[in-house]
């Protein structure tokens, strides 16, 4: 089996199950693979927004700190294995391939004894477990793929921190449409026996599933003071900060990441205080300093700039707003604009209207995509706006807007499908 065919039959999959949602087909497809969950020792991250970031500091920190750290996050942005990684490195494709074909044989056997077949995400899953437990990870960073308690990443044992980032609405037709009862399906992660960080600024109807999580299995919940949380000066789109005295200059633009930068410190501590982990100061700077994730306020060129952000939800759409107003960039900028039509589309182009000038409209290479089209006569009542036919011509009519106009800058963004497939064609764009 070559990669490619590997990651098409992976993909071939069910995408959700039939059943009653729990991990009982995660355990079973995990006890076929010899249940290789219980030989690592975990910090697993659930929430809305910046999970990704979140998770990327945090295992930045644990391998500057000289521990062999594994990491999954999902979605990936261009390549399938970005899912996959070890202090920073992706899978081997040969890797991928033969692991792949260990936990395929396992769907077969499972099916043969009438068992019902695992969903996609949870073959992903077991194979970055699979791969984990053979390379002997001293920690593994889990990012959830969608809600918690039920999460296909619930499965591991040895949970020795349980992070929550903030809560928002997204996936509200699996997840339950008040932030309560998102939460409370987040708040599912929390253990018994494991510290809980949880984000600085959560909402407060999200705190009574998270405190009630915490109560039931005897856990403290931590929780960065926001006042030990200083935004330092620096150039434009700069993230410099210091929480607690620790100093970092992020590579992630946006204040709200130095809350995650807080929430990353905070688990290097109570890994160090209650776990016995060797983290010095200078690793979780080192740490700090080090993580990057593709798509998160992504600046890939300052002059002119080019921008790409993943952002797919209104509150992930706020944010970069937020941040692109406070860099001081309203209505000088062009914007290509792609998103999906299960979204609050709406609402995002309320949020990101003001700061650009005109906006060129794609369709995501998504089944669940809101046509350029649509998305146009949308963006219309907010302001100037363009379909196109495709990314690549967006991105040039974008470009070519911006110099004529003596704009700022283009930034992409809407969708993780439109960033996987605007990046390779911005960097070639940000080398020139």
């Amino acid at each position: 089996m070559t990669t490619q065919q590997a990651i098409e039959a992976l993909h071939a999959l069910p995408r959700l199950g039939q059943g009653v949602p729990g991990l009982a087909r995660m355990q079973n497809l995990m006890d076929h693979l010899g249940n290789p969950e219980k030989e690592l020792q975990c910090i697993h991250i659930a929430g809305t927004n910046g999970k990704g970031s979140l998770a990327a500091m945090t295992s930045s920190i644990l391998t500057a700190a000289g521990y062999k750290t594994g990491l999954t996050i999902s979605p990936y942005i261009v390549d399938f294995r970005e899912r996959f990684q070890i202090d920073g490195e992706m899978i081997p494709p040969r890797t991928l391939a033969s692991l792949a074909q260990k936990v395929l044989d396992a769907v077969d056997a499972i099916e043969l004894e009438g068992g019902e077949i695992p969903v996609q995400f949870e073959a992903v899953t077991a194979l970055a477990l699979l791969w984990f437990a053979r390379e002997k990870c001293d920690l593994v960073v889990l990012e959830t793929g969608l809600g918690g308690r039920c999460d296909a990443t619930n499965i591991v044992p040895h949970k020795l921190v349980a992070a929550i980032t903030k809560i928002g609405y997204d996936h509200t037709e699996i997840l339950g449409d008040t932030l309560d009862k998102i939460a409370a399906e987040k708040a599912g992660i929390i253990k018994e026996g494991c510290a809980v960080v949880n984000y600085p600024e959560q909402p407060a109807e999200a705190m009574g599933p998270i405190l009630g999580a915490a109560a039931e299995t005897n856990t403290v919940i931590i929780t960065p003071e926001m006042d030990d949380i200083r935004l330092l000066r620096g150039k434009r789109l700069e993230n410099r900060i210091d929480y607690g005295g620790y100093k970092a200059n992020l590579q992630f633009p946006g204040a709200h990441q130095a809350n995650h930068a807080a929430m990353a410190v905070e688990i290097a501590l109570a890994l160090w205080r209650e776990f016995g982990y060797d983290i010095s100061d200078d690793a979780i700077e080192q740490g700090l300093n080090n993580a990057r994730m593709p798509a998160r306020i992504e600046v890939m060129r300052r002059h002119p700039l080019l921008l790409l952000d993943g952002c797919h939800n209104p509150d992930g759409a706020k944010v970069l707003a937020e941040t692109l107003t406070k860099a001081e960039y309203e209505e000088n900028l062009v914007g290509v604009l792609g998103m999906l039509a299960d979204k609050d589309y709406k609402d995002m182009l309320s949020d990101l209207a003001p700061c650009f000038a005109k906006v060129f409209t794609v369709t995501p290479d998504c089944p669940r995509a809101l046509s350029a089209e649509d998305l146009q006569k949308e963006a219309r009542f907010h302001l100037d706006a363009e379909a196109a036919a495709s990314v690549p011509e967006a991105l040039r009519k974008a470009l070519d807007y911006c110099e004529e106009n003596n704009l700022a800058g283009v930034v992409v963004c809407g969708s993780l499908y439109l960033a996987a497939e605007a990046r390779p064609l911005m960097l070639k764009e940000a080398k020139n």
